[in-house]
């Protein structure tokens, strides 16, 4: 079996730890049962040795899928990584959700997104990157409980992502670290305004108003400070048919939204400007993880 799962982009400015959108980059995984255990991994990490012998994926499959039947067999792992790791796209999302998923598949159990989602917040305790990395396309979560609860929307295929992604990371405990303590009245209620009126956007399909519906108050400025080339290339977005640009997750990525039509030449104007960083123009994944046998 061979299991995709996307990219996402989480908090979308106000929408701490609680907004997400899936993307159209994948990380995919080949499992196959053998007599000796072997990891075979191509693009992202594949320089790193540790990698191959601590493996996240494989510990967390292998915790699945003896929780599910009470063994663990030995597996080939073939990874082809294409979510850069510690830039905000939710690369260990991708893996979470993906290692629990493919386990359910391979230990003969029916694979239910909701449980497939509950499961992964066991290991990331806030779901706005795991939630649409399972359901695809834009998503609102809170939990309550052990619970994840989702509403869902599609993005139609007209609006695209021109991603930009630095050359350095940022670690997202470190990341966290930068934040206040507290936070103002006044500040507390612009995320709140913010978060539910983009999310309305989003639900709606009124994305001309996203960049008005993206403010946010609490997280990233503070963020954007270990790289101030973030507050450059939201500008250069915005004055370049940008409908939204926030920092993607903790970053260092930055997502810029921005109708097809208009998605090659916002592209273009972010490479001229900040050569040093990868620009990729992405669809939104409306679906996803993928599992084909």
């Amino acid at each position: 079996m061979t299991i995709f799962t996307p990219a996402t982009s989480a908090n979308l400015g106000p929408g701490f730890d609680s907004l997400g959108l899936a993307l159209k980059l994948y990380n995919e995984v080949s499992i196959t049962e053998q007599k000796i255990s072997s990891i075979n991994i191509i693009g992202e990490g594949s320089d790193k040795i540790a990698l191959k012998k601590n493996n996240t994926f494989v510990n967390i499959f292998n915790e699945t899928i003896t929780s599910l039947n009470g063994k663990s067999l030995n597996y080939k792992f073939n990874f082809v990584n294409n979510i850069p790791f510690s830039r905000g796209l939710g690369s260990s999302s991708s893996v979470i959700v993906g290692a629990i998923a493919a386990a359910y598949y391979m230990a003969g159990f029916k694979v239910e997104r909701s449980v497939i989602l509950n499961k992964a917040l066991q290991y990331e305790n806030h779901p706005d990157n795991i939630s649409p990395a399972v359901w695809g396309g834009f998503t609102v979560n809170i939990v309550s409980g052990d619970s994840v609860f989702t509403q869902r929307t599609d993005i139609d295929s007209n609006l695209k992502a021109v991603v930009v992604i630095p050359d350095e990371p940022m670690n997202t405990k470190q990341s966290r670290g930068k934040l206040p303590a507290n936070y103002t009245m006044s500040e507390c209620v612009s995320n709140l305004s913010h978060a539910a009126y983009l999310s309305s956007c989003f639900i709606k399909k009124d994305y001309d108003n996203l960049r008005l519906a993206s403010i946010d108050k609490m997280h990233e400025e503070h963020r954007m400070s270990a790289l101030p080339e973030l507050f450059r290339v939201k500008e250069v977005a915005y004055a370049n048919g940008s409908l939204m640009s926030t920092l993607s997750g903790s970053g260092s990525s930055f997502l810029n939204l921005t109708y097809d039509d208009r998605a090659q030449a916002l592209a273009q104007a972010l490479q001229s400007e900040f050569s040093k960083f990868r620009v990729v123009i992405l669809d939104i994944d409306n679906d996803g993880f993928n599992i084909k046998s």
